[in-house]
C-alpha cells in the first residue's frame, strides 16, 4: 500500500515542482522589491547627519543635535536620538538605549531576508527532486510503451532536467540578493555603532578618559 502510494506520487512528474519553483521565484522578487522600498524610505540624509555631528562635536548641544537628527531621518538618526534623549541619565543609560534601538532596527531591516536565504539554499534541491520524479515517470512510460520507447524516454528525461535548471535559475539570484542586502544591513549597523560610540564620547567625555 505504501509503495503504491509513493509510486503514484512519483508518477505525478516534475510539473508541480516547476510551479512551486516559479512561486518561490515570485516570492523572492516580492521580498526584494519590498526590502528595497523599505530601505529607500528609511534612507538617512548623509549630508544633514554629517553636518549635525560636526556641529554637535563642537558645541555638545543635545537639543540642537536632537532636532538635526530628526531632520536627517533614517536608522542611524533614530539610534543616536535614543542616546541623546536619555543622556541626562548617564553614559550607561545612553549606551543601552542606543544598543536597544539598534537591535530593534536591525530586526526590522533583516525582515524577509531569511526567505531569500531559504529559497537560495533549497531551490536547487527542489529542482533535483523534480528531475528525479520526472525520470521515474519517464522510465515508467518506457516500460508501458514498446514502440517509440527510446524517443519517449529521451523526451521525458529532457523535460525532467528542466527542473534542475529552473531550480538553479531560482536559487542563484536569491543567493546574490540575500548577500547584497545582508551586506547593506551590516554596513548600516556598523556605521550606527561607530557613530553611537562617538556621540557617547561627546556626551560623557569621562568615559574615554577613564577607559
Amino acid at each position: 500500500m505504501l509503495e503504491e502510494g509513493m509510486l503514484a506520487f512519483a508518477l505525478l512528474g516534475a510539473g508541480w515542482v516547476l510551479w512551486l519553483l516559479v512561486g518561490l521565484s515570485v516570492l523572492s522578487v516580492a521580498v526584494t522589491v519590498e526590502r528595497l522600498l523599505y530601505f529607500v524610505r528609511d534612507r538617512t540624509d548623509s549630508g544633514a547627519l554629517s553636518t549635525a555631528l560636526t556641529q554637535f562635536f563642537k558645541t555638545a548641544d543635545t537639543t540642537a543635535f536632537g532636532t538635526a537628527l530628526t531632520a536627517a531621518g533614517g536608522f542611524e538618526s533614530r539610534v543616536l536620538t535614543a542616546g541623546v534623549d536619555v543622556a541626562n541619565r548617564g553614559p550607561v543609560a545612553a549606551e543601552e538605549a542606543m544598543g536597544a534601538v539598534a537591535l530593534a532596527e536591525k530586526l526590522k531591516m533583516e525582515r524577509g531576508l531569511s526567505i531569500l536565504a531559504t529559497v537560495g539554499s533549497n531551490a536547487p534541491f527542489l529542482g533535483l527532486f523534480g528531475t528525479v520524479l520526472g525520470i521515474i515517470k519517464a522510465l515508467r512510460d518506457l516500460s508501458m510503451e514498446a514502440a517509440g520507447a527510446n524517443d519517449a524516454v529521451i523526451a521525458g528525461i529532457s523535460e525532467a532536467l528542466v527542473a534542475t535548471a529552473v531550480g538553479l535559475l531560482v536559487a542563484i539570484p536569491a543567493v546574490v540578493l540575500y548577500n547584497v542586502l545582508s551586506r547593506y544591513v551590516k554596513n548600516r549597523i556598523s556605521r550606527a555603532e561607530s557613530l553611537s560610540r562617538q556621540v557617547t564620547a561627546i556626551l560623557h567625555p569621562e568615559v574615554t578618559s577613564h577607559g
